[in-house]
């Protein structure tokens, strides 16, 4: 007999590097989840990403047990590195704070294809873009 689910949520950590600390903790803990446990399990799935900030999946079950399912990192963190700037654009329209190329673009897309909704690495491609011009950073050659 399947276990009956008690509730899903995500958050967002880094890889490898996870504490209890707020606000990891408080938000693990909210929701029923063991927080140590949950940040042992983590870290031992993303130790090769060394702090890289990562989604997760929880999957909280009637029992207290839990699942995780491991996401890539959010588009807008993949952005801001490959940028070299610390946030998006307050005004992004106005105030471009940084640019990409297409080659870092793909290399983007490639990393998240399998979170998104795109047939073709093209479709990836153009919906990071419009992640970028979101954050006020320009796509070079486009």
């Amino acid at each position: 007999m399947a276990k009956r689910v008690e509730k899903v949520f995500k958050v967002l950590a880094p890889g490898g590097q996870a504490t209890p600390a707020p606000p990891l903790g408080p938000v693990l803990g909210a929701n029923g989840v063991n927080p140590g446990q949950f940040i042992q399990l983590f870290n031992d799935r993303t130790k090769e990403l060394g702090g890289k900030v990562v989604g997760c999946i929880v999957t909280l079950y009637a029992d207290r047990s839990f699942d995780i399912e491991i996401k890539s990192s959010p588009a807008a963190e993949l952005l801001k590195v490959a940028a070299g700037v610390p946030k998006g654009s307050g005004v992004p329209h106005t105030d471009k704070v940084g640019s990409v190329t297409q080659d870092q673009l793909k290399s983007i897309a490639e990393e998240k294809m399998e979170d998104l909704n795109a047939a073709c690495i093209e479709s990836a491609m153009k919906i990071i873009a419009g992640t970028a011009r979101s954050m006020g950073i320009t796509v070079e050659g486009a």
